[in-house]
């Protein structure tokens, strides 16, 4: 197998790769040591053609003078069909690297939970049951940074694309007999929006769980984890290296307002009760309790703070359940458990009452909500009757 080291190489394999249907891609990364994933390796591969042998490479990014740009116009190129699988890493390095995306884009794992192969299908499972093949794993958890990369490195890495060429093309046959091309667009579609992968500071509170309605409460958490983000993003490490959430809560909880009352602190990393760490905290929790009571932050509307009417939830799962079974796709893309809890509510801004959702179980679910149709068992299956 080829691996690419330069640029030119690269542009090469890309002018290629324009003159073909379809392209399938993987990377493989590392995050544990940074907040931006560090790409250490790119997988590609052509439709295989007999006697062809270069149809599959791999490139190598960390390569000193490798510029990806051969990549990036392959992306943008809209006659060749970019494959990956569970797309979403891979599509955030690239949007961070060079805010650009694969132009048209198809998600196996997508694909794959729309033609009934169930919830988050992984790639193993598909290689399994598509390709008839198996994967060796060892070198899953390899540190891919590390050269040279091993043969059975290698390996492992260009499989990743070889078998995805089977996997697509048997789904992308499969979406045009059912004609459910256009419900992956809607899913991909999510992939291709830059909101999906940008972090803003101000918005990490949103993502702390906690069961505190307090607006001052919030407030700290608010700025805490807004000092946090920002913080590790300017120095390019781990959330959980400044503090975790746990520690988080806690500092909202007894909002410290020294360095000695930082230092009783239980669950704070040593590291965050001195220098820039701890000046952070202690300006983050005097910003929380100082802010106006306008500008206090409100919760949002879990499910356990609804109004949930229990009996109609227990129906919609039912009803979610039948329509799963009929139409083969995953519960899960259809509707989550939250979607249903707010129906329940009488909510409707909920994503299972809109686009292709609603023709497979929103519009159902609305009538059933409103009392219109009624469930029924007949001969084992799930249907739904006039009222």
């Amino acid at each position: 197998m080829q691996t690419i080291t330069t640029t030119d190489a690269l542009a090469a394999f890309c002018e290629k790769a324009k003159s073909e249907p379809y392209v399938t891609i993987d990377t493989e990364f590392l995050r544990e040591r940074t907040y931006w994933s560090k790409l250490c390796l790119v997988q590609m591969a052509l439709p295989e053609r007999e006697g062809q042998d270069d149809d599959a490479v791999l490139v190598d990014p960390l390569s000193d003078g490798l510029s990806l740009e051969p990549l990036y116009d392959l992306f943008r190129h809209k006659e060749t069909v970019k494959v990956f699988h569970a797309a979403r890493q891979d599509l955030e390095i690239f949007f961070t690297d060079a805010q650009v995306f694969p132009d048209p884009l198809f998600d196996t794992q997508i694909a794959a939970m729309v033609c009934g192969f169930g919830e988050q299908v992984g790639y193993e499972t598909l290689v399994r049951k598509i390709a008839k093949q198996s994967l060796d794993k060892s070198s899953r958890f390899t540190d891919w940074s590390r050269r040279p990369l091993t043969e059975a490195q290698k390996k492992y890495a260009i499989a990743d694309v070889t078998h995805l060429r089977v996997i697509y093309e048997f789904l992308s046959e499969q979406l045009k007999k059912s004609g459910r091309e256009p419900w992956v667009e809607e899913e991909e579609a999510v992939l291709l929006n830059p909101e999906t992968y940008i972090n803003r500071p101000e918005d990490a509170w949103t993502r702390v769980k906690t069961r505190t309605n307090s607006g001052r409460f919030l407030a700290i958490v608010r700025e805490l984890a807004r000092f946090r983000e920002g913080y590790a993003q300017n120095r390019n490490i781990p959330r959980s290296r400044i503090f975790k959430d746990d520690a988080l809560l806690e500092l909202a909880s007894t909002k410290p307002t020294s360095i000695d009352e930082l230092g009783r602190s239980r669950l704070l990393l040593r590291e965050a009760r001195r220098g820039e760490i701890a000046e952070g905290i202690l300006n983050a929790v005097k910003e929380g309790l100082e802010a106006p009571a306008d500008k206090l932050p409100r919760p949002s509307d879990q499910a356990q703070q609804l109004q949930v009417d229990t009996a109609l939830g227990d129906l919609l799962r039912v009803l979610l359940k039948a329509k799963s079974q009929e139409t083969g796709v995953a519960a899960k893309l259809i509707a989550t458990s939250s979607d249903l809890d707010r129906i329940a509510a009488g909510k409707r801004d909920v994503p299972a009452l809109h686009g292709w959702r609603a023709e497979v179980f929103g519009k159902d679910a609305l009538r059933l909500a409103k009392g219109e149709v009624a469930l029924t068992a007949d001969s084992g299956a799930v249907r739904l009757i006039d009222v």
